[in-house]
């Protein structure tokens, strides 16, 4: 009797579980058709800086530092050619500093509240200038700015940049408003805790107090002084916050009483909402293509729902994405705050990172759309590296970047959304020593002035052409440019449906196949105008074993690819890498089998095999 309600069990589950991907697969009117973009982080104050000094909180004089005319037309070009459709331009607005720049009428920080001798691209100090460091003229920076995103665009790439709604540097100042612009703060009241219209929260009758452990590497004129003190960035409603705390920034109030349980109060529509409305216009004007907002969460999705219609009419194809971090807030900020695209770190990246590490279920993967991005899929940004996140090749993560090859697939290939690479990632980016304020903790400094030593390998001397790449480096980026030639010409992965295989394979169901180092899934597109493409991914995450195994389509998967499921079908391999790049090595010749019967395949470990079904 347990036996057979076991069995009845497993049935359902399949049931339930087909059902949901028919459904996840239906056509939605309501949402984007075409969202396979790849998008390539650039940190512009590091990617072309070819200084090697490399000195422990050196200064930009001794450290160096990447300028916007050094992403020069070769390196926007060889980005078109690996892949690329959008470029995000990391750390462009100016923020705190303890670099001094009084000489050229910049007010000075003070270091106290400035974290790294560079300073954090997300503590704002005028929302309406670009970072000085960046440019070869400092009084010319605006210029050298437009004339990269010109350049970008001219060579078939779009722009994105940040935005950064949450909070601003302690010390901002916009000196470069637009006539008619009121500052962040300038009329507010500062007799008051929270007001609707105040930009700023304030900590009555106390002073603002650094955290003592607080030693910069630039020994301050002077005491940091602040009356009242104001909210810090992450939400601590203190005049006393942590070193652990964004201490060096303040928080931006937009109609959220926070003392009295998060009352909202936005009508009249706030201040802050206004003079957001205003800086996200003026970058819009300046052509920029697409903005990725800083902890969007931390902010009202109303707000969000308000403004993002307000850009689009300067610019109907711009674009917004949002770093969240809370899969429950998900439908949220994208239905009702009108989000193109969200961060999709809790769900697929941790997933991934932990089979990368040789930890995880391969069956998580499942568990991401299933519970939390099901029917949006493809507007979750998928990644394995970012500005935030820890190397792949560091100590602290794999090691070893040809250990994320499987998980790089499947980040690009498991719907039709988009990608993101960090730049470096594609060479084997390794930090191995502490650069400056962040330590050694496995991540490239947003901090501070360094030089890159492995992806300069890559730079030349500003050529952008490799010609310094180890072999193995070499060896890594053509893999990774296949997987992108792959995603962007294949429409199968661009346009097509997705079938999970999880729930027919797993649980002993067929022979050898281990379910928590082995996922596999289908993408296909049956439209006659545009050929037919039917695609079975298999990926194995076992860094060590591998499986001689099979892989089993169901009745219903066959219908939906539009094949007769009385008539055998054949099956080879799509060749997606050379052998020589941990290719999957099985015979290319091409198979017939019938669609009862699983197919038969051997899967080294770490490897990736794609075939095709006709």
């Amino acid at each position: 009797m347990n036996k057979i309600i076991a069995i009845a069990t497993l049935a359902i589950s399949h049931f339930a579980i087909a059902q949901k991907m028919i459904e996840m697969n239906k056509e939605k009117p309501n949402l984007p058709k075409a969202d396979k973009l790849v998008i390539y982080q650039i940190y512009t104050r590091l990617f072309g800086n070819l200084n090697t000094t490399n000195k422990f909180y050196g200064s930009i004089e001794e450290n160096g530092c990447g300028k916007f005319n050094d992403i020069n037309n070769s390196a926007l070009q060889e980005l078109k050619k690996f892949g690329v459709s959008h470029v995000w331009f990391t750390g462009i607005i100016e923020h705190a500093t303890m670099t001094d720049y009084s000489m050229s009428g910049i007010l000075k920080d003070n270091p106290l509240v400035v974290k790294g001798i560079a300073g954090s691209p997300y503590a704002i100090k005028d929302y309406y200038d670009v970072d000085p460091d960046l440019a070869v003229d400092v009084k010319n920076r605006m210029k050298e700015f437009e004339a990269l995103v010109k350049r970008s665009h001219t060579n078939g790439l779009k722009v994105i940049i940040d935005c950064v709604p949450n909070h601003v540097a302690r010390s901002y100042h916009s000196d470069k408003k637009p006539k008619g612009i009121k500052d962040f703060g300038e009329e507010d009241d500062k007799t008051k805790t929270f007001a609707p219209n105040n930009n700023f929260y304030y900590i009555k009758d106390q002073s603002f107090v650094v955290p003592g452990e607080a030693n910069p590497p630039v020994i301050p004129k002077e005491s940091y002084y602040e009356f009242p003190a104001k909210a810090t960035g992450n939400d601590v409603f203190s005049a006393k916050p942590s070193i652990n705390d964004w201490f060096e920034t303040i928080k931006l109030n937009y109609g959220v009483d926070y003392s009295n349980n998060r009352s909202k109060n936005f009508e009249p529509i706030p201040s802050t909402w206004l003079k957001m409305r205003d800086i996200l216009t003026y970058w819009a004007k300046k052509g920029v293509d697409g903005f990725r907002c800083d902890m969007a969460e931390m902010i009202p999705f109303e707000f969000w729902g308000w403004v993002i219609p307000e850009i689009k009419k300067v610019n109907p194809a711009i674009i917004f994405i949002a770093e969240i971090y809370n899969p429950q807030t998900y439908r949220q900020y994208l239905f009702e705050g009108k989000f193109d695209y969200l961060y999709d770190k809790v769900g697929l990246y941790d997933a991934l990172r932990k089979l990368i590490e040789g930890q995880g279920n391969a069956n998580d993967i499942s568990r991401v759309w299933q519970n939390e991005s099901g029917d949006f899929s493809n507007r979750m940004l998928r990644f394995l590296e970012n500005h935030d996140e820890q190397r792949i090749a560091s100590k602290n993560f794999a090691n070893d970047p040809f250990k994320a090859i499987p998980s790089m697939v499947v980040s690009a290939t498991l719907h039709t959304g988009p990608v993101m690479l960090y730049f470096g990632q594609e060479v084997g980016v390794k930090p191995n020593v502490a650069e400056g304020f962040s330590g050694d903790d496995g991540r490239t400094t947003m901090f501070d002035y360094w030089g890159v030593s492995e992806f300069q390998n890559w730079i030349n001397n500003h050529q952008y052409d490799g010609g310094k790449l180890s072999v193995e480096q070499k060896s890594l980026r053509k893999i990774y440019s296949e997987i992108l030639k792959f995603t962007n010409e294949n429409t199968a992965v661009k346009d097509g449906k997705f079938y999970d295989l999880q729930y027919v394979n797993g649980n002993g169901q067929t022979v050898n196949y281990n379910d928590k180092k082995i996922y596999s899934y289908l993408r296909f597109i049956d439209n006659q105008n545009r050929g037919d493409s039917r695609l079975l991914f298999i990926c194995n995450f076992d860094l060590e074993k591998s499986y001689d195994t099979g892989v089993f389509i169901p009745q219903g998967a066959w219908e939906m690819m539009k094949l007769n499921i009385n008539e055998p079908v054949s099956y080879s391999v799509k060749a997606i890498f050379e052998k020589n790049m941990n290719s999957t090595e099985i015979n290319q010749l091409t198979k017939s089998i019938s669609t009862k019967e699983a197919m038969r395949i051997i899967l080294p470990a770490n490897s990736v095999t794609v075939l095709e079904i006709k």
